[in-house]
């Protein structure tokens, strides 16, 4: 029976805007997204680079953008934030425990938190025991070692905790160590979807 709840952020709370994102950096002449851009991006994640360094990187390839149009630009993907999803976590709260799981830059919860405002982040964040962002951490899934630091520092069952995420090599990390999975449908699902998968129950 399942007793503990990880989630991930994005594109399961805050919807992600990819067309959104695409468009804002073809805006500032960016031809394509490359792999010197996706490394930036990861060592951005797992807070080995400043986010001067961060958009420094962005500058090499766009000398003509502004930090705060690159800035701007890096917030394009988030999208709405449903207040519903909210109300479903605090039904949930006390009932299990939760946790949230997040690959994520300090650009991007600036900005989450500035938009949304403090009363409802608080309510969100209030409802996990515990908050981690792979910034912070300094790892990032799908690396496995970051479920082992949860189940290890929380004194988690692995077989009593299910990992919820939109992407398949995170679940299937999680799976791996023996964690419940549910790997999320981006546009045919949603989080509060949960109970009628009968994965869990009130």
């Amino acid at each position: 029976m399942i007793n503990t709840i990880i989630f991930d952020f994005g594109n399961i709370f805050i919807d992600l805007n990819m067309p959104g994102l695409e468009k804002a950096f073809k805006d500032l002449g960016l031809t394509e997204w490359n792999e010197e851009l996706d490394e930036l991006n990861k060592r951005f994640e797992i807070g080995k680079i400043s986010e001067t360094e961060f958009i420094q990187g962005f500058q090499k390839q766009l000398p003509d953008a502004t930090v705060d149009e690159i800035r701007a630009a890096w917030n394009a993907i988030l999208g709405v934030f449903p207040l519903e999803r909210v109300e479903f976590l605090q039904n949930l709260k006390g009932k299990y425990r939760l946790f949230l799981l997040t690959n994520t830059d300090m650009i991007h919860i600036d900005h989450f938190e500035h938009k949304e405002g403090m009363s409802m982040t608080r309510d969100f964040y209030n409802c996990f025991e515990k908050v981690y962002y792979s910034y912070e951490l300094g790892m990032r899934k799908p690396d496995v070692e970051i479920f082992k630091f949860l189940i290890n520092k929380h004194e988690l069952s692995p077989k009593r905790t299910l990992f919820v995420d939109d992407k398949k090599e995170n679940t299937d990390a999680a799976a791996s160590l023996g964690l419940v999975v549910w790997n999320l449908k981006v546009g045919e699902e949603v989080v509060t979807d949960l109970f009628a998968k009968k994965i869990i129950s009130l």
